[in-house]
């Protein structure tokens, strides 16, 4: 008898990010459940602000649980308050807005460059008034803002920077590390980051006059830490403040990822070029965009993404994909056009270069794990679609 022959399965879906879960990472929190402290500031905590410690020297790092937690903490610790303006770009993550609208503070929203998607630092002078109390520049895609002209300028004008570095960890600009241009600096450890663990943030505080403060203010407005260090008999309220720590599960997490950390960005780096390679002729043919990495810069490799001619091609694209088996994404929703932003006064056409590329950006899958295979299937996708 001759039977029909059994259909092929068809191949799952690649999805856009699967986080890393490293076997170090499991045997890490057994290793703090046995030592009996899982909550804030244990033994993978201090192991894990010592690393950044040393890697973003002569910045002091506190592990927070989320870079939100971060972002709030620095509007804290700046003083930052109603009648305040702080100057962030419209393409974004909500939260680098939000820590400092929290505190009342009104965010002026930046355009970018059409080439990095970064805040355009040509038009940050026009935007600072005698209101201005900090900037808070966001490395797009781990690609560095131009810091040449944006931190002159905000020291010769006595404005704070901060650095919203989610993306931007084990990149440099001009051979500094992302992360000790600022006053201040965020970092994130979600799971869509290079480094993850779950959940988790940290603040790194370049200025020493803050490092104390910073200290009390994560640590509920006490001076617990001190008291744990066997520097004081008893701890009190000194300021103001909130639980920003991190259970020490976590940090066990984390740990695990920084010390694989040099495999994780050259496993990233051979994704990333494997992507830029392939499509490049393509994209140069359909008029489809990469994200430019100036000859200053030096990119964490944290996302690729194609910057599609339209609209409308962005939505077909995302559709295409999807059709077969690639889970690809856009991004940012510049925040002056959401309907908080309108509220706090953003408008149509405020940020023109913004609302164009979140119109037409498309991301494609990106994490560790994603085997050459699996990243050629993504790439066959890509070439079959014409822009």
């Amino acid at each position: 008898m001759n039977l029909p022959p059994l259909p092929v399965p068809p191949d799952p879906p690649i999805p856009f990010n699967r986080p890393l879960l490293l076997d170090e990472g499991l045997a890490y929190v057994r290793a703090a459940f046995a030592n009996g402290h899982v909550s804030g500031d244990g033994g993978f905590t201090r192991r894990c602000q010592d690393f950044f410690d040393g890697y973003l020297a002569p910045g002091r790092t506190l592990l927070t649980t989320s870079c939100t937690d971060a972002l709030e903490l620095s509007a804290l610790l700046l003083d930052v308050g109603p009648g305040d303006d702080v100057i962030v770009p419209s393409f974004t993550f909500v939260s680098t807005a939000n820590a400092f609208v929290l505190r009342g503070a009104r965010p002026v929203f930046a355009d970018i460059r059409p080439d990095t998607y970064n805040l355009d630092e040509a038009q940050l002078a026009g935007l600072l008034t005698p209101r201005t109390k900090a900037i808070a520049v966001v490395h797009y895609g781990g690609v560095s803002c131009e810091m040449d002209v944006i931190s002159p300028l905000a020291a010769e004008r006595g404005i704070s920077v901060i650095e919203d570095n989610a993306h931007g960890l084990f990149g440099t600009y001009r051979d500094r590390k992302l992360g000790t241009f600022g006053r201040l600096s965020t970092l994130s450890f979600h799971e869509t980051k290079n480094l993850s663990c779950g959940e988790g943030g940290a603040l790194v505080v370049n200025d020493p006059q803050l490092a104390g403060r910073a200290e009390v203010l994560r640590e509920k407005g006490t001076d617990r830490s001190r008291f744990f260090r066997g520097e004081i008999d008893k701890y009190t309220w000194r300021d103001i403040g909130s639980s920003f720590l991190p259970s020490d599960i976590l940090a066990a997490l984390l740990w695990a990822q920084v010390e694989a950390h040099e495999v994780i960005q050259e496993r990233r780096r051979e994704i990333h070029d494997h992507y830029a390679g392939c499509l490049a002729d393509w994209a140069r043919g359909g008029n489809v965009g990469f994200q430019s990495v100036p000859p200053a810069c030096r990119s964490s490799h944290h996302l690729f993404s194609l910057l599609l001619p339209t609209p409308g091609a962005q939505q077909a694209f995302l559709r295409h994909l999807k059709a077969r088996g690639v889970n690809a994404v856009f991004h940012y929703q510049p925040l002056h056009l959401t309907p908080m932003g309108r509220s706090l006064g953003g408008r149509p056409g405020q940020c023109p270069v913004a609302e164009s590329v979140s119109g037409r950006i498309a991301r494609l899958p990106f994490y560790f794990d994603l085997n050459r295979a699996d990243q050629d299937r993504v790439i066959e996708a890509v070439l079959s679609f014409t822009p």
